[in-house]
């Protein structure tokens, strides 16, 4: 990376939710990827070119925002590591609350692309376990959307997102 987007990256991060445009979605995604990557104790940092790439599809190619959304999920899974009371467990329960307060973001898990993290798995155990996760979270879509399919549409009429 760039030692400008570097100094951006430290700069936007202290100030996140003022600068970044759509905050609130972009960590949202990184929580995302996250669980999926810390389900993996051996995860390694194709984890994160992975992240990157499917970013770079999800915002057009703006490789400012694609690298946002992969420090921000490299931040989120060392914090899980840390272990600072922060573990899988209160990052689903996150998510789950994050879903309740904003329906929409249930179009956001896009358990295809998530797929790419999971093949990293050699361990049949931890496979299966990212496969659990993987079926929890389009799971959780599925009904997210469909209990709060006219909240999601008014939403989104006001937000003016097109279909």
């Amino acid at each position: 990376m760039q030692l400008g987007f570097m100094f951006k990256y430290r700069f936007f991060n202290a100030f996140r939710e003022l600068f970044v445009h759509h905050h609130g979605s972009l960590e949202f995604r990184a929580k995302i990827f996250a669980l999926i990557i810390t389900a993996n104790e051996e995860s390694h940092d194709d984890a994160f070119t992975i992240v990157k790439k499917i970013a770079l599809d999800i915002y057009n190619h703006d490789e400012d925002r694609a690298n946002l959304l992969m420090l921000s999920t490299k931040e989120l899974v060392q914090k899980i590591k840390d272990d600072n009371a922060f573990n899988i467990d209160t990052l689903i329960a996150n998510i789950q609350k994050e879903l309740k307060i904003i329906p929409r973001y249930a179009k956001k898990i896009d358990t295809q692309s998530l797929k790419e993290l999971v093949d990293l798995s050699r361990d049949r155990d931890t496979l299966a376990y990212q496969e659990n996760i993987l079926e929890f979270l389009q799971l959780l879509k599925e009904e997210t959307l469909y209990a709060n399919k006219s909240q999601i549409a008014k939403d989104e009429e006001v937000l003016g997102i097109k279909h």
